[in-house]
């Protein structure tokens, strides 16, 4: 298959609230270099602050991949996007999408990509054969971000401290794990969509022996204390392996997302487990901070927030996309 070429095209469809476009907005604040523009359809709530265009004047502007770049339940593809898709097959872009449902099973879509000979990218769907992971020691350092609730910024975490360690001249590397990841690295393994027995052995392969001194930098999913995702997360655990744990959470959420009746755990609480379980396959594991989403609240206690829960947590507690991830590097 060819590769995904930039620049990008970032169609949001109708999606019902900004998190639901949370694909694209990572892509967005992470290689914006690369997005010319957005796509929406009427009644789209998500806005990801960037010119909105039509599909000429994308290919105008030099977009050569229209990026579905919205994330919901079930990983599906609602019937009515699927004129603008095919829209943009036969007037000459790539398609590319972090979904479930493979773009090619689609027929109206499949038939479009094959008479204008381009491509369909289907980021979410491992394309070889992933072993059973083993838990033996392997050389390096790993580091992985692990959440209270799912979409709460464990992938900025990540990104946010590569970056602190590049900036350092540190060996490091972000690993990802979900498709708005894999977008923005160019490669990795979503994993949530490997077969259940082979999640840990796929994050081995993800970060396997390296340097001493190099760290791979490992995207979390999910939650523990999350009854859809907790398979996941658990897996990428003891995948990992991880030397350091970072805690990502966001405070003003009241439930865990998409379970109304199911409330969030203590932060405490989320570090006790997701430690015990790490130490299944790193008996050295330990948790190095915590990153926190302070984007719901007010600008004049965040400080006082952050400080509360350094106190509470005895770990530098910080907000890793406005405020950096320094603190949190200096404790490793």
């Amino acid at each position: 298959m060819s590769e995904m070429q930039n620049p990008y095209l970032m169609f949001l469809g109708d999606v019902p609230d900004q998190l639901g476009a949370k694909t694209a907005q990572g892509i967005v604040d992470w290689r914006p270099e690369w997005c010319v523009g957005q796509l929406r359809l009427d009644g789209c709530v998500a806005d990801l602050g960037i010119k909105d265009l039509s599909i000429d004047e994308a290919i105008s502007a030099g977009a050569k991949t229209l990026i579905i770049g919205i994330v919901n339940s079930g990983g599906f593809l609602p019937a009515h996007w699927t004129a603008k898709i095919v829209e943009a097959l036969d007037k000459g872009m790539d398609v590319a999408s972090g979904l479930h449902i493979r773009l090619g099973d689609l027929p109206e879509i499949r038939e479009a990509a094959d008479r204008n000979n381009a491509s369909l990218f289907d980021v979410r769907h491992p394309t070889h054969d992933i072993a059973t992971g083993k838990g033996e020691p392997r050389n390096g350092k790993r580091l992985l971000a692990v959440g209270t609730d799912c979409s709460v910024g464990k992938m900025y975490t990540a990104l946010a401290i590569e970056k602190e360690m590049r900036s350092r001249g540190w060996k490091a590397d972000f690993r990802a794990t979900g498709q708005t990841g894999i977008f923005i690295a160019g490669t990795g393994i979503s994993i949530d969509a490997v077969v259940a027995d082979f999640i840990s052995g796929a994050v081995e392969e993800l970060s396997p022996d390296n340097e001493s001194d190099h760290w791979d930098i490992i995207e979390g999913q999910g939650s523990l204390f999350h009854p859809s995702y907790a398979g996941v997360s658990l897996g990428l655990i003891h995948g990992a392996q991880a030397d350091a744990l970072v805690l990502c959470h966001e405070p003003t959420r009241t439930h865990m997302r998409g379970i109304p009746h199911h409330p969030l755990p203590g932060l405490q609480e989320c570090i006790d487990l997701n430690l015990k379980n790490a130490q299944l396959t790193n008996k050295n594991a330990r948790f190095v901070g915590v990153c926190v989403n302070t984007s719901g609240l007010e600008k004049s206690e965040i400080q006082s927030y952050l400080a509360k829960l350094e106190a509470e947590l005895n770990l530098p507690c910080t907000d890793p996309y406005s405020h950096g991830t320094k603190a949190i590097v200096d404790n490793i």
